[in-house]
């Protein structure tokens, strides 16, 4: 079963409290996301490091429930 958008955000701000999370359905069928989380802990850490953090937070759903996801990472400005 797809996951939702609400359900991402959530993970995502549970794993990382401070995140500002912005998700889009680019495919319009649950299954193709974007995804934008700007994180004060992402400060200092490669990209992939970020982007690790935001795998870890969504607990193995990558390729099962959610099929793709376009992922942006950031410190705030």
């Amino acid at each position: 079963m797809p996951m939702s958008a609400g359900d991402i955000e959530e993970m995502i701000k549970t794993a990382i409290p401070d995140a500002q999370v912005t998700i889009r359905d680019l495919a319009g069928d649950g299954d193709h996301y974007a995804a934008e989380v700007v994180s004060e802990s992402f400060r200092g850490k490669t990209r992939v490091q970020q982007h690790q953090m935001v795998y870890k937070a969504l607990q193995g759903n990558m390729g099962d429930a959610l099929h793709a996801l376009a992922l942006q990472t950031s410190a705030p400005e």
